[in-house]
């Protein structure tokens, strides 16, 4: 595979939408597909988890898988999540997304029972070893073993099969050590970010992409964005960062995991339906005052009207605000143990 080919751009993680028994609205995703792919995305990402995979059935990830491959028909490439509980049923979704024609699948390190480097190396060697399917390691250590430097840098020296990364950390050292150490020996091997408040950053230090949750909601904001940093349009790109960086914050830190983007992806003029992990009357409560800010936030962008009643009206950021709102920014990440 040459650098041309490398894993690179916006990869879409999708929210699936679902109807009023809370089944896959197929209607409904291959609607987004297409609105997806108009506004600019380089590629979609289903069953990450944003996708919230692991609430769907293996019969229903697959399932997933092939109507957006079917609805994309070639169009972008296709990177489909393929984690499964144990190593035998990811190859066996391996082979299967290989035979819907995804481009790659991406595999989340082993969850739950916490493995040291050695065992994560055995884990992805075995599948790499056995898949007819290009792979993406994909590190998320909030929820998964951990994917060390060195063991990229063995599985990448060792496995052709495994031919890039999606590093979900926001850990800006640790992306660099790792082009560092895997970018000499494999020009060919993709790195992308699933963090979305670090997008532009990261592609400064050599990412070539992200997989970000934002551009489901906002596909012109994140496309856009690429395209200013890969032009070097510095000063234009750190302005769309910041204002993608409030957008990103309320719908992550605002209610539960991904419910806020479910309620923007509802703004843009879609029907996501009611998600199937159960919400309180207060997480609810929350999700509507969360509406109305998201409404206002797209509003500002000119994606949506804003809401009866206008918005507040505020200053222009100054730099003081932006040197908090990093600090707040950095101090979350630190409680998260991601910093």
């Amino acid at each position: 595979m040459s650098n041309q080919d490398r894993l690179a751009g916006i990869f879409t993680p999708n929210i699936v939408p679902l109807d009023s028994r809370g089944d896959i609205n197929e209607s409904e995703l291959r609607r987004y597909v297409d609105w997806l792919i108009d506004r600019g995305v380089h590629g979609l990402y289903p069953n990450g988890s944003t996708g919230e995979f692991l609430r769907f059935t293996a019969e229903e990830r697959r399932r997933i898988i092939e109507i957006m491959a079917d609805q994309t028909a070639g169009r972008v490439p296709i990177l489909a999540g393929a984690a499964e509980a144990n190593v035998r049923e990811t190859i066996k979704a391996c082979e299967t997304y290989y035979e819907y024609g995804c481009r790659a699948v991406a595999i989340v390190s082993p969850f739950y029972y916490k493995l040291t480097p050695a065992g994560v190396y055995a884990y992805f060697k075995e599948i790499a070893d056995n898949t007819p399917i290009d792979v993406t390691l994909y590190n998320i250590p909030m929820f998964a073993s951990p994917i060390d430097v060195p063991t990229v840098q063995r599985l990448a020296e060792e496995c052709d099969k495994v031919i890039a990364i999606k590093d979900s950390s926001g850990d800006l050292p640790h992306m660099m050590r790792m082009i560092a150490a895997v970018r000499p020996l494999r020009p060919d091997f993709g790195f992308m970010t699933g963090w979305d408040a670090a997008l532009m950053p990261m592609m400064l230090i050599g990412c070539d992409g992200g997989t970000n949750a934002t551009s489901g909601v906002a596909p012109e904001i994140t496309r856009k964005l690429y395209d200013l940093t890969k032009a070097g349009r510095i000063d234009e790109a750190r302005d769309l960062q910041y204002r993608l960086l409030k957008l990103f914050d309320a719908m992550l830190y605002n209610s539960e995991f991904p419910e806020g983007f479910r309620a923007a992806i509802a703004l843009r003029g879609f029907h996501p339906g009611k998600g199937r992990q159960p919400q309180s009357e207060s997480q609810l409560e929350a999700i509507d005052v969360l509406k109305r800010e998201l409404q206002c936030l797209l509003a500002a962008e000119g994606y949506v009207d804003e809401p009866v009643g206008g918005c507040a009206i505020k200053e222009e950021v100054d730099s003081d605000e932006v040197a908090r709102i990093v600090q707040n920014v950095v101090g979350e990440l630190k409680r998260r143990g991601l910093a």
